[in-house]
């Protein structure tokens, strides 16, 4: 690095460790203080303790801790208050229908459901009444995917800065998590490197060019025409033509031509000289001791241009009878170019414009400190401080006393805008007065850059900048929300969001066995993938169900992954949507979900399995115990999957999570590793039957899907919370139960609209709110 950059970089750190002072208390704020004992109380001693005594305490309860779990210890209201998360466990698993286990007797629904609701309003009482917890977001990094795209808004350029930058580490399924998003001086050296490169593309330094004269070589000529002679020149002896090439500047020329004529006959030699449309005749009666010079003026274009000199009256003596001299000759010793004289400016990029945009009559410094104005406030998503940008002049002024030209200094302030901390991260600091634990509403342009990098995974545009100005932001989120996605940007919540939840990234590292699979190639993988793609862009243009992703009787598909589907009559590269065949339908039965949840020699109801409870039910199992093998991947198996498995979970330390996870996995045997439909698993004929935890029986896929729809409450609440995790950029905590709760009443109102979702998303106290840590900055 030069020492300027050196500047730079410790300015960077020396901020980004204020900013992360300023902004201390990343962990959970204190919890609220539970409701008091005049709170009206639920029906907990009638409903839950009962449930708890008949189906709940012979595993966890009188002596018993299976699991490490006790739970007749909680015989209060209070103690469960105390310990939400370990009842928000037990809520999800009796909802789901994971306990009381199946081999014990189950209650009735009635029982469950009073249950239920019993736990749930102990629960609300914590979470949802009472001094509320909205959660705070640690200072959060742009991701990869973040920082390219601000940068292409900011500077009106795609340039991809961050492609060579590492990985993104994930948290809680995606890399936008800001716990996990951390910064190591390799990536601050990495964005420094990135904001130099952007801007040497951006404020582009271009002088109007100077004249110069310019002798052209490379002379070529036309087939038999001429050659070159040593000690003599270029020599044109037939008609036809000689040349060279320059590339000009726009401007005015001349173009020079030294050559002399030797003559035979009664006429003087005669050629042309022409460079592009314009074209000038001479009579050449100069010797070789004093050549004449040809002059052409001309205006020429910024290109490569081509000066042509042509030999218009060649003649042959025959009464003369030395060969060396019966023939007339036009020669060439050089062609200078001379110019450009009179260059118009040079023409700067559109980023070059609208960033050193500044009005004419402005002192260099003032000029500056508008261009860093405006670019810093756009940079940093919200009004600029007069001190920062004296801060980032600083730069500007070392170098203007090192005597560099005005772009230069301008573009190492705007550097250091490019490596700021404000820039870098997305920094909400608490206002000064507020209160620790207490809830606020985040200030407008906070809220603009959620929304936008939320669905755009980019920085605020013009319109939500306004919004936020005049305070109106707040008043109209729905009308914003229908309009960003209406924008190509939305294309980033499809591929950041879609492409993680459904985890479809990791299609691009499975590598089927080509022994195996000799169909599977990467025009398949590449369709895959865009099925997928293309079937959630719709269920979101379209504003369809959400409940269409666990069945719809269409899809998208080109020939290649028509062909693999089975389906007739679609022929080339262009997906289209089709009508699909009753086997299919909904993101589980697609080729992209069924290949990554797949071995490399054969499929993997496991994977199938967890995939399922992970991203559709959000109710994943626990890693498996360290010393349980795998089933071997090269090695025939002597019987069918189903029969090797079923003894391969014999081990008590296994059936509990595999019963959850096999049975949905064997809904999907009938598709092979990559997905193609199967009648047989090799010699043996596929059993896709099972029985859930719950104790409800299916046979296949469509049966299986049947259920999750009548689950759907599960399915909306796993979609809400992937959702408002990626929204907030943090894991979901017990606090924001009664936000996700509010979202799906409103989902069950409206028809389970994607619409709705989203909106109710945005419009949910975590998104909007920030509970204080009381710590000032």
């Amino acid at each position: 690095m030069t020492p300027r950059h050196l500047l730079v970089a410790a300015i960077a750190m020396a901020s980004i460790l204020s900013c992360f002072a300023a902004s201390r208390g990343l962990d959970a704020p204190p919890a609220p203080p539970a409701p008091g004992k005049d709170a009206p109380a639920p029906a907990f001693t009638k409903d839950l303790v009962p449930f708890l005594k008949t189906h709940c305490y012979t595993c966890h309860g009188n002596g018993k801790n299976r699991g490490e779990l006790t739970l007749d210890k909680f015989n209060d209201e209070a103690a469960i208050q105390k310990n939400p998360k370990v009842w928000e466990t037990v809520l999800q698993r009796v909802r789901n229908g994971e306990m009381p286990p199946k081999e014990k007797p189950r209650p009735t629904a009635a029982e469950i459901d009073s249950a239920l609701k019993s736990l749930d309003a102990v629960l609300a009482k914590v979470d949802c009444t009472g001094t509320r917890n909205a959660g705070r977001v640690t200072l959060h990094r742009l991701n990869r995917a973040e920082y390219n795209n601000t940068i292409r808004d900011l500077v009106g350029v795609d340039f991809k800065p961050a492609a060579d930058f590492t990985n993104d580490d994930v948290g809680y399924g995606f890399d936008n998590i800001g716990d996990v998003l951390s910064l190591s001086p390799l990536l601050l050296e990495k964005y420094l490197a990135a904001a130099e490169s952007v801007l040497d593309q951006t404020i582009v330094i271009a002088d109007t060019p100077k004249p110069t004269k310019n002798r052209l070589g490379g002379i070529r000529f036309s087939r038999g025409a001429g050659e070159s002679r040593q000690g003599l020149g270029s020599v044109l002896f037939a008609k036809g033509d000689l040349f060279a090439e320059s590339f000009c500047e726009e401007g005015e020329y001349v173009i020079r031509v030294e050559a002399f004529g030797l003559p035979v006959g009664d006429e003087p030699v005669r050629a042309t000289v022409k460079v592009g449309d314009t074209t000038k005749e001479f009579e050449i009666k100069a010797t070789q001791a004093e050549p004449a010079s040809l002059e052409l003026n001309v205006n020429l274009k910024a290109q490569t241009n081509r000066v042509t000199v042509s030999f218009l009256n060649p003649f042959t003596d025959p009464k003369i009878e030395d060969k060396a001299k019966k023939d007339r000759l036009l020669v060439v010793r050089g062609i200078v170019v001379d110019g450009p004289y009179n260059a118009p400016p040079p023409k700067l990029p559109e980023s070059h414009r609208r960033l050193m945009a500044h009005k004419a009559d402005l002192e260099p410094r003032e000029a500056a400190r508008a261009i860093v104005e405006r670019f810093a406030t756009r940079a940093l998503r919200r009004p600029v401080k007069a001190a920062e940008v004296e801060r980032f002049l600083k730069l500007y002024d070392k170098s203007e006393k090192s005597g560099e030209r005005f772009e230069y200094r301008v573009r190492l302030a705007v550097c250091c805008v490019l490596v700021s901390p404000h820039f870098l991260f997305r920094v909400e600091l608490d206002p000064p007065d507020a209160k620790a634990g207490t809830a606020y509403p985040i200030n407008e342009y906070e809220l603009a850059s959620r929304l936008s990098y939320f669905f755009w995974s980019s920085m605020p545009d013009d319109e939500l900048f306004a919004l936020a100005a005049k305070g109106e932001l707040r008043k109209d989120l729905e009308a914003q929300v229908k309009r960003m996605l209406k924008d190509l940007k939305s294309s980033a919540f499809v591929q950041n969001f879609a492409g993680q939840w459904l985890t479809l990234r990791k299609l691009a590292n499975v590598n089927p066995d080509p022994k195996v699979f000799p169909n599977f190639d990467e025009d398949l993988r590449a369709a895959m993938y865009r099925e997928t793609e293309l079937f959630f862009d719709v269920i979101l243009r379209e504003d369809r169900s959400i409940l269409d992703f666990l069945d719809a009787d269409f899809s998208f598909v080109n020939e290649r992954l028509a062909k693999h589907y089975g389906i007739e009559g679609v022929k080339g590269k262009e997906f289209r949507r089709v009508k699909l065949p009753d086997n299919r339908g909904g993101i589980l039965t697609q080729a992209s979900i069924l290949t990554l949840t797949s071995n490399s020699t054969r499929t993997a109801p496991v994977k199938r399995g967890k995939w399922v409870l992970d991203q559709v039910l959000n109710t994943p199992p626990p890693p498996p115990p360290p010393d349980v093998p795998n089933l071997p991947l090269d090695k025939e198996l002597t019987g069918s999957l189903r029969q090797v498995m079923e003894q391969h979970r014999v081990n008590p330390l296994c059936a509990s999570c595999h019963q959850r996870m096999d049975p949905i996995g064997f809904a999907f045997e009938n598709f092979d590793a990559i997905g193609a439909w199967r009648e047989k698993d090799g010699k043996f004929a596929i059993d896709a039957s099972g029985v859930l935890p719950d104790g409800k029986a299916f046979n296949g896929p469509a049966e299986l899907k049947a259920i999750l729809k009548d689950k759907k409450d599960l399915f909306s609440r796993c979609l809400a919370e992937k959702l408002l995790t990626y929204a907030l950029g943090r894991g979901l905590e017990h606090y924001d139960r009664c936000a996700v709760d509010k979202v799906l009443v409103a989902l069950d109102k409206n028809d389970y609209r994607f619409s709705t979702l989203l909106v109710e998303t945005v419009k949910s106290e975590p998104f909007q709110m920030r509970t204080a840590t009381g710590k000032k900055p």
